[in-house]
């Protein structure tokens, strides 16, 4: 190559990157033409207030107030002419920098989105009624996206750096959050956040959404109070962590409810509930609490119900020796397609407890334990459904033996938007387990089993 072609291509180089119609490429960012002034105001905000912002004594609604009344001072003195509308947007972002997670803080306050993921500092999408959309909101940098990351890691004791680029958090409000930085992070730091309602879903939203029927919600919620053990299966976004919020809130009040989860998110209102959430390793790599350890301890704290948000790995051996020692009308949720993946999935994961056991030992106690599956998705329409109810049955042989309860019926189509018509339907089978119900004192409608019911 030539030294002008060489020079050529290190001109190129280093010219701005260009926009083009690759998903893979970074979108042109617009400046913000007010970015400056927003500078200048967010400085004077810090020098003016300075320790305050960061006094952990101080009650947040105090320092909003502080913030905003100082803010609205800062802008008083500022000499661009502005229209009420620039001061009030100009205002609105500086105090969501200082007071929340900046460029974010408008999708957590839209109630109709769902899950928001940032893919680096230019690209942020959301979900909204099952679809994922782009949106105008941008980081200022690379700098400013990790800030934001660092503020909601640290308000729960965890850390993110590259010694551990994966971290698992949560917003005060409950939402779900994950991010994953450099080195693992190629293209900048990734943020996560499935949101969760304020107001948790209840069985009647659940209902209106289509995710089940009435008569499956009379089924399900004499399941939990006849005590029987419950998996929720699913793939992820499916809807599991809200069922199985509603589902936990048949459980009596007065019953002593244990919550094991990865990050805290089920939102149960009984009087007598205890809440534990694992907590990883310190960055000498000890310390770490996993959910086994978690299920271990809750044997030891006289609990009448389980609930474990999710299990993934050894705690699943843990979760069914407590369903099979007295702990009926436990709950959990796993990561699987099918029922009868769910099975071959907890298998696998007690494996993983590194106990050796045969096979069909670890069926058994999958036998012994499960009652019933509920298997959720999320479907092409956006929609969350339970889409089949299973029962555990028993064993022939070295197979487990199931019957599907409930089935959605995909034959009904779909309606001039697209939205499936189909709901679950009985397959006509009443549950084995059904009069150890009616023994505890809950009855099943006949009806609730025949073809006409649903």
């Amino acid at each position: 190559m030539s030294l002008a072609d060489r020079l050529d291509t290190a001109r190129r180089s280093q010219a701005p990157p260009q926009a083009t119609t690759s998903g893979t490429t970074a979108r042109r960012r617009v400046r913000d033409p007010f970015a400056d002034l927003k500078g200048r105001v967010h400085e004077n905000l810090i020098d003016r207030l300075g320790p305050r912002l960061y006094d952990p004594h101080l009650p947040e609604s105090e320092l909003a107030a502080q913030v905003r009344s100082t803010l609205q001072e800062v802008m008083d003195r500022e000499e661009t002419p502005l229209s009420v509308a620039d001061r009030t947007r100009i205002a609105q972002e500086v105090s969501d920098e200082i007071l929340g997670h900046g460029p974010l803080e408008p999708l957590l306050r839209d109630t109709e989105i769902t899950e928001i993921m940032v893919n680096g500092a230019d690209s942020i999408y959301i979900e909204r009624q099952g679809k994922i959309h782009p949106v105008e909101a941008r980081f200022t940098n690379e700098a400013h996206l990790r800030r934001v990351i660092d503020k909601i890691v640290g308000r729960i004791g965890r850390r993110i750096d590259e010694a551990s680029p994966l971290v698992d958090a949560r917003l005060p409000d409950g939402s779900r959050v994950n991010a994953v930085i450099a080195p693992v992070a190629l293209d900048g730091a990734m943020l996560t956040i499935r949101k969760f309602s304020a107001d948790p879903f209840t069985d009647r939203d659940l209902i209106a959404f289509g995710t089940f029927s009435p008569g499956v919600r009379d089924f399900l919620r004499a399941c939990v109070i006849g005590r029987r053990n419950i998996v929720i299966s699913g793939g992820t976004g499916s809807g599991k962590t809200t069922t199985l919020n509603v589902l936990s809130s048949y459980l009596p009040g007065d019953e002593r409810i244990i919550t094991i989860e990865d990050a805290a998110e089920l939102q149960l209102h009984q009087d007598h509930v205890v809440r534990l959430e694992s907590r990883p390793s310190n960055i000498e790599g000890r310390g770490e609490i996993s959910i086994r350890d978690l299920v271990r301890n809750a044997l030891r704290m006289r609990p009448d119900r389980i609930v474990v948000g999710e299990v993934r790995d050894g705690a699943a051996l843990d979760m069914l020796q407590a369903m099979n020692t007295g702990h009926d009308g436990s709950i959990t949720t796993v990561h699987a397609n099918s029922p009868r993946d769910s099975l071959a999935r907890l298998e696998t994961m007690v494996l993983m407890a590194g106990v050796e056991l045969p096979v069909r030992a670890i069926r058994e106690q999958v036998v012994g334990a499960l009652d019933l599956i509920v298997q959720q998705a999320r479907l092409k329409d956006g929609s969350r459904r339970i889409v089949q109810i299973t029962e555990v049955v028993g064993m022939e042989g070295d197979v487990v033996t199931l019957q599907d309860l409930f089935t959605f019926d995909w034959g009904a189509g779909r309606d001039e938007a697209g939205r499936y018509r189909g709901q679950l339907v009985s397959t006509g089978i009443r549950p084995k387990f059904a009069q150890d119900l009616v023994d505890l004192g809950v009855d099943l409608p006949t009806t609730l089993f025949t073809f006409s019911s649903q």
